[in-house]
Parts: C-alpha cells; structure tokens; sequence
C-alpha cells in the first residue's frame, strides 16, 4: 500500500495492476478485492501490444509469429502477454513501488524484453513509469497501455462528462479491429466535456492533442463535481475508452481510459510500433489527478 497526505494505492502483483487508487476517501479508479482476479484486465499492463491482434498472427521483420487467441469470439489476441503475470517487486518507499517482470521468450515472441513499473505518489498525484528494455539479441516488436476502470465517484456512469484530447476517431470492423480513421463528428467528438449519458463507447482515437509541455489529457468529469483527469507523455499516441456495457464485470459502473503506444494490429500494420534494438530502454509516462 502507497501512502502520501490523503492519497492511497494499492498495486497488486499479478499484471502489475493499479487494484486501487483513492484521494481524500474518494475512488479514483474502482477497487476490487485482494483475492479477486482483475476484473475486465482492471488497472493492469499491457505488454508487449495493448488491445486486439488479429488471428494472433503478424509478421516482423521477414518472419511470421503466431501467439494464442484469447478472445475466440472475435479470433483475436487481447492485452498482450503481462496482464496475468506476476511481477516482482523491486524497489519500495512508503509512496512508491517499482515492479519487474521479464517477457519469456517463446516461439510467438522469441523477444526478452524486461519491464519495470514504477507507481509514485505524488502532490501532483500519481505518476506511472515504464522502463521497458531489451535484453535479447535482435530489434523486438512492442506496444504498451494500462488499463485503469475509472470511478464515476457515488454516481452512476450516465451522469458524468468526457473529454479526450485526439483529432481523429478510429474506424473498426465487426471484431473491433481498426479500418482506418474518421474526421471528429457527432458522440466521436470529445474535444469538448461531453456528457455520456445514453452514449456506450469501446473506440480509440489517434492523433493526440498536446499541451505545451508535450502531454495529452483525458478528463472523466465525476457526478460528485470532481473530476479524474488523465495525461500521457509523448510515448504513448491513442486513447482508448470503454464505457463497460457489454463488460458484464463492469457493467457500467465505471469508464475504461487506456492510453496506448499504439492501437490495435499495431504488430500487422506496423502504424505508431516501437522497435526496440538489442539493449536499447525506454522510458513512458502517464499519470492520474482528481480535480
């Protein structure tokens, strides 16, 4: 458990997961319990590719890759390979935590590539890093999110706002995977505070909007008058939202604001992929607020 003033988190082990995260008594992201599998990948990492894969297949670099299918329904690989895996925990403050965990090479990913998370509270509130590293002998695909359920605060999902700082909306087919991007129009248009009542959402957006520090921001206004407000550093180039109607653990009762390096099938289109070269580490940042 992380502590600083009225702000507390908790990081689970398992997929390095954000299992809580409260200021003042207030639900930032929504809890479940210590003995609970995350619901609906709930806080945790997405590594080596966050959301969808198609037919779990790509091909990098001349050869061709096949990784498990996770969602059958739809035949794709979902969230990567870390979401339920255990990290190690490698270095603790009181208001801070860092967690390791290495990619086991496999025939569907030959690549070991370590990532440590580090979760910080901060007066400006918490602050996510990733220092994802190579440690293999040739250049590794890879893609990262996190998927934090935020909290509506003690109203229900149809009362808040949402905003989202992107200029373009991704295009899916029937299985969710993206077609192409669309001009900002209609309920796809966030640029402003939105209200999500009768709106169900599981869409991304690309092309960030940044401040003039480089970040780009989400803001998840609360039925309490409070508002959650999310950034991302200049690594990560989408934003994805799910607003958990057809989520059954979620149904609703909170929203899903991933921030992703990429979006899916970013492994078959190659669009906004890292490519790490052997040895080489990144570091990417993003953060929470209630304001």
């Amino acid at each position: 458990m992380l502590e600083l003033d009225d702000q507390r988190a908790v990081v689970a082990a398992v997929g390095a997961s954000l299992r809580e995260y409260a200021v003042g008594g207030r639900d930032v992201v929504l809890p479940y319990a210590q003995d609970a599998m995350a619901p609906a990948f709930s806080g945790t990492v997405l590594a080596p590719w966050p959301n969808r894969l198609r037919d779990g297949e790509f091909r990098f670099e001349g050869v061709t890759y096949e990784v498990p299918l996770t969602e059958h329904d739809r035949q794709t690989s979902l969230h990567g390979l870390v979401a339920h895996t255990t990290f190690t925990t490698v270095d603790e403050t009181p208001s801070s935590v860092t967690l390791e965990h290495v990619v086991v090479p496999t025939t569907g990913y030959p690549w070991p590539v370590r990532l440590q998370v580090t979760y910080t509270l901060t007066g400006a509130g918490l602050r996510v890093s990733t220092d994802v590293t190579n440690l293999g002998t040739s250049t590794a695909p890879f893609g990262l999110g996190f998927h934090p359920w935020l909290s509506p605060g003690d109203g229900p999902v149809d009362e808040t706002t949402l905003q989202v700082d992107a200029a373009r909306h991704v295009t899916v087919d029937t299985r969710l995977l993206p077609t192409g991007t669309e001009a900002l129009a209609g309920r796809y248009d966030l640029r402003a505070a939105t209200p999500l009542r009768g709106i169900a959402l599981d869409d991304a957006w690309v092309q960030p909007i940044r401040d003039e520090d480089g970040l780009t921001w989400a803001r998840f206004g609360g039925a309490d008058g409070r508002t959650v407000a999310m950034w991302a550093d200049a690594s990560f180039h989408a934003w994805q939202v799910c607003t958990g109607d057809l989520v059954p653990p979620i149904k609703r009762r909170g929203v899903a604001i991933e921030p992703m390096t990429c979006i899916a099938d970013a492994f078959r289109t190659g669009d906004d992929l890292i490519r790490l070269a052997p040895g080489e580490s990144r570091e990417l940042t993003w953060g929470l607020q209630l304001v």
